[in-house]
Order: C-alpha cells, then structure tokens, then sequence
C-alpha cells in the first residue's frame, strides 16, 4: 500500500509540473478599436462564421452556467441552436436541474470557447421559455432517436442504470410506428437568452488580450468598453 501511494505521489507531482508547463503563444489575431462592430450580435455572427469555418468540432457548444436557490453556480455545456438580435438560443427539458434553476433564477451565462481561433466569447442575460411554436418546430426537425430519447429521459432525475434507461427508451419506441409523427413532450422545449452583456476576448502575444464588453442600456442601446486583460 505504502509504495503504491508513493507511486501516486510522484505521478502527480510530475503531472502537476508538466500542467504547469503548458502554454502557448497567442498570435492569431487582434480586435483593434477600429475592428470592433458597433452591434455585438453582428460581432458575434461575424466570429461564428468565422470558427464555423475552421476545424472546430461543434463551434455552437456553450457553457451554459446557471445558480441554483442556494446560490450555488452549475455549469454544464450545451448546444446552441440559433442567435438572433433577440438573443441566443436552445433546447432542454424544462424539468431537468438547469431548467428548475432558470425557473427561479433567470439569470444565466453562456461562454463560448474556440481555441482554433484563440477566442471567447460571454453572454450573460436573463433566459425565458420560447413560444410553442418555436419548440414544435425544432423538436420536429430532431432525429427521431433523440426525439424518442427527450420523451424516455426523466432529465437529472436518479436512476437505478444505464439498462433501465435503455428500456425505457424501447418502450417508448413500440408506441409509436416508424412512420407516426413523435409529439413534443410539454416538459421539453427552448430557452432564449435576452442579452445584458457580451464579452469578445481575443488572445493576445504577452497575454495582453483583448477585451470588448458590451452593455445593454435601458434604451436599448450598447454601450463599449474596452477591459484591461
């Protein structure tokens, strides 16, 4: 047990030296006063098209951080499934942990990080449940395996393993014939996420990144502000 431990002890510290030694140059790219768009979402549809061009794997992936009634912050990732000038968007299960927790505290943060690119970008908003409509629609174009999965999945709920939930998942296979339309269930839908504020950093050579924070005002309107890195 003693040289085992030992043996762990050393792992570790050698570990924790080749961790503290990873680093890389920031050199990409610049986001320069006179590069900056006076709308955020027009910036931000900008550097999505532009890492949606690289090799990026799933570059709408988000961190979406929520808090729950203890003010304790939870972070998963999570997809987005559209922007607009309303703000950005995606799908869930209204009864999972995220979706409790939005429910009694609206306020939200979605990071996104693309390091292809050497750039994040922050979006911090209040989320509200989109129409019906919009959730018929979406739920509607899903493949029919991840629609059958939203209606067999108690989201965040316990379950005893990985087999019951495979058999709840051919349950509600056999209800429904390969060709029947599978109905949105009501406990799963989208989220829009109204914007307050959105931060477009962009790595720069001796970690002198560049910051862009964007402010909603009470008119609507922006207001920018460059931040010290």
């Amino acid at each position: 047990m003693r040289a085992t431990l030992t043996i762990r002890v050393i792992t570790f510290a050698m570990n924790a030296k080749s961790i503290a030694d990873m680093r890389i140059s920031y050199d990409l790219a610049s986001l320069g006063d006179q590069q900056v768009l006076s709308d955020p979402i027009e910036q931000f549809q900008r550097w999505f098209e532009e890492v949606a061009a690289t090799s990026v794997i799933e570059a709408n992936a988000m961190v979406l951080t929520t808090v729950t009634p203890d003010d304790l912050p939870q972070a998963r990732t999570v997809l987005m499934k559209g922007f607009d000038a309303d703000g950005l968007r995606f799908y869930t299960n209204y009864d999972s942990a995220k979706g409790r927790q939005i429910a009694a505290n609206p306020n939200v943060c979605a990071l996104f990080y693309w390091p292809t690119l050497q750039r994040q970008v922050r979006w911090m908003g209040i989320a509200e449940q989109v129409s019906a409509d919009e959730s018929d629609e979406y739920f509607a174009s899903r493949p029919r395996g991840s629609q059958i999965g939203a209606l067999a999945s108690e989201q965040s709920q316990p379950i005893s393993s990985a087999e019951e939930l495979r058999q709840r998942f051919e349950d509600v296979e056999r209800q429904y014939a390969d060709d029947e339309p599978i109905p949105r269930p009501q406990h799963w839908g989208g989220y829009r996420i109204r914007p307050t504020m959105i931060e477009f950093w962009q790595g720069r050579e001796n970690r002198l990144h560049d910051r862009i924070v964007f402010t909603r005002c009470d008119d609507g309107s922006w207001d920018i502000t460059r931040l010290a890195p």
